[in-house]
């Protein structure tokens, strides 16, 4: 299963949050989760932080044995939303988690802060 993990106490680059109101993370994760109810194979989360501060709105995108990354300066918008879980899909039906550029949804471009190899496998006896 695909898993996209927002970070929950991201602020959007440059915008301070608004007394009262949860942090942009907050926001995303909801329009995240919001816009994933129909997709089927993808799991999504919140997670207090993924330490991208400068790169704000982050989230993480991962399977067991395959590529992952981290991808930021998003805004807690639909659209935003939308395209995250639009390369969260792509990236499930993928066999490596490598997505070739010219399927990347347009709102992912300009958006990769990190690409994480998979963990190597345990070897038992």
């Amino acid at each position: 299963m695909t898993t996209i993990t927002v970070c929950t106490t991201c602020r959007t680059a440059g915008k301070p949050d608004r007394p009262g109101e949860g942090s942009s993370g907050a926001a995303l994760l909801a329009e995240v989760a919001l816009a994933a109810q129909a997709a089927a194979g993808i799991e999504v989360r919140g997670v207090a932080c993924l330490m991208g501060c400068d790169h704000g709105c982050n989230v993480a995108i991962s399977d067991a044995g395959k590529m992952a990354y981290v991808l930021g300066r998003f805004e807690p918008a639909r659209g935003d939303a939308a395209a995250i879980v639009d390369y969260a899909l792509r990236h499930r039906e993928s066999a490596s988690g490598v997505v070739p550029y010219r399927e990347w949804p347009q709102g992912v471009k300009g958006h990769f802060v990190a690409r994480i190899p998979p963990l190597a496998r345990e070897v038992r006896d």
